[in-house]
């Protein structure tokens, strides 16, 4: 049974956003290869957090999803930043707030 809490939905957040980005990504011209990267990082991550026969974890997926999304905004192309670096903020958040580096009671 899934719960709903507060890091749940951060980490839904950060992955649709991640997911947003690399299907925009794919769909503008140049940089195809790291959006469909970017696109599969994502959707696992997001699998990950409901179904438990994931390999890696979620936490692993996040810091990969997070890597992929820096080297999108680095070699963004044509498109706007805007989504990438929300996607990015989002997903940092809940890298820190899942491992306990920043405790925020009532969230984690």
């Amino acid at each position: 049974m899934i719960t709903l809490s507060w890091l749940l939905l951060i980490a839904l957040v950060g992955g649709v956003l991640a997911l947003i980005d690399g299907i925009l990504r794919v769909r503008g011209k140049g940089n195809t290869v790291v959006g469909i990267i970017e696109i599969v990082v994502a959707a696992l991550f997001v699998l990950s957090l409901f179904l438990p026969g994931i390999p890696f974890g979620s936490l692993v997926l996040a810091i990969a999803t997070l890597i992929v999304v820096v080297i999108g905004i680095v070699f963004r192309g044509r498109q706007g930043i805007g989504i990438a670096i929300a996607a990015l903020a989002v997903i940092a958040l809940w890298i820190v707030l899942v491992n306990h580096w920043l405790v925020i009671p009532g969230i984690n």
